[in-house]
């Protein structure tokens, strides 16, 4: 029996192992088909792609073009173009007025005014002690009088003499004699009168006035102080309070400005500018710097302070061209040059002129008509002849 068993145990084996490898055959098959379909759906899209959805048909024109480089352009047109300079240069007063001891001067006595105030003409700036030349003045006046009592005398007398002439009382000598006298006594009253006006003259020179009216910049006296004639200035008054700014201009810039230019200044340290104009060009150049002075008038302002520094901008001229940002400008050994797209859409070369700088652009002012569709940037990537896809913008954007 034992027999038995063991081949019927091996005739099971081998039974199972013939049933069993075509059902892990077919297990695998099922398991391979759904890659076999991922990759042909894969050829079909490449396929797809490659060919076009035309049936087979070449690369049509339009996806030709939408590979072309697309480049920024504008048209710029014509626009009035104003210049400008830049320049530095010193805030000063545009006339500067010292004042000084006119008379035999002496000890100061009052101040009455200051750094900063605003003086009329004739107002007095410093009085100085005449307590001496008062006393003068008052002995001149007492001469004046006794002149004139004289003279009053001799003048009666005179006429005394006269009505006595006739009668034989009186001879035509006495009669000259007293005329004479009757002249040298005026003529004593108005020598005791010519010194009393001198004398009141010299006294009024004493005190310190303000010779023009304007602003007081600097005041050089104290009370208690002795001052004289040929002293150092007791005062420097800028006339009127007007100011000026001395710019500094370059040979070339000096010579694109004029009389009447206006200008705004704007002095360090302050956001607030003020308005001038060019009253006058010096008419020398610095041989060491190759610079010359544009002096700028400018009216009275609390942030104008003599000697301190300001910027200036000075409108240099105005033309009617077109005007292009700097990244649209280029230049090499032939000059200065733009690209332009023509009706191909092609890029073309193109020299040019240019001429005022603003902050706006440069001026073109030969070279263009403004109707071009000009390229704005990467320039430097293009070539003439090359095709591009142009994208038009607005002039300043």
């Amino acid at each position: 029996m034992n027999y038995e068993t063991r081949i019927s145990a091996d005739k099971a084996e081998s039974l199972h192992g013939t049933l069993e490898a075509p059902l892990i055959e077919e297990e695998r098959s099922r398991r391979r088909w759904p890659w076999f379909v991922l990759a042909g759906l894969a050829l079909a899209i490449a396929a797809f792609f490659i060919f076009g959805r035309g049936g087979g048909e070449t690369t049509p024109a339009g996806d030709q073009a939408d590979q072309l480089p697309v480049v920024t352009v504008v048209a710029p047109g014509n626009a009035t173009i104003e210049g400008t300079i830049n320049a530095t240069g010193t805030l000063g007063a545009r006339r500067e007025v010292p004042v000084g001891v006119v008379g035999e001067g002496g000890r100061v006595i009052s101040v009455p005014v200051d750094r900063g105030d605003w003086v009329r003409q004739g107002q007095a700036l410093v009085a100085i002690d005449r307590s001496v030349q008062n006393q003068q003045a008052s002995g001149a006046a007492a001469q004046v009088e006794v002149a004139r009592a004289d003279a009053d005398l001799a003048q009666s007398n005179l006429e005394r003499a006269l009505k006595l002439v006739d009668r034989g009382f009186v001879s035509t000598a006495d009669v000259d004699r007293l005329t004479a006298t009757r002249d040298a006594a005026n003529a004593r009253v108005r020598v005791a009168e010519a010194t009393l006006r001198e004398l009141r003259a010299r006294n009024d020179r004493l005190s310190v006035v303000a010779p023009t009216s304007g602003l007081i910049l600097t005041r050089n006296v104290e009370r208690g102080q002795t001052v004289g004639a040929g002293s150092q200035p007791l005062f420097t008054i800028a006339q009127g309070g007007e100011m000026e700014l001395l710019a500094r201009l370059g040979e070339e810039d000096l010579a694109s400005v004029s009389v009447g230019t206006p200008v705004t200044v704007r002095p360090v340290g302050l956001d607030k500018t003020y308005s001038g104009q060019i009253w006058q060009i010096d008419p020398v150049i610095d041989a060491q710097t190759r610079q010359g002075i544009a002096r700028v008038a400018l009216s009275y302002a609390p942030g104008l302070r003599p000697g301190g520094f300001a910027s200036a901008v000075i409108q240099s001229g105005t033309v009617v061209a077109p005007m292009l940002p700097e990244s649209a400008i280029m230049s090499d050994a032939q000059g200065n040059y733009v690209y332009i797209i023509d009706k191909d859409d092609k890029v073309v070369r193109r020299g040019i002129e240019t001429g005022l700088v603003t902050d706006r652009g440069i001026a073109v002012v030969d070279g263009l008509s403004g109707q071009e569709r000009v390229v704005l940037r990467a320039g430097g990537f293009l070539n003439p002849g090359d095709r591009v896809k142009p994208k038009l913008t607005k002039a300043g954007n």
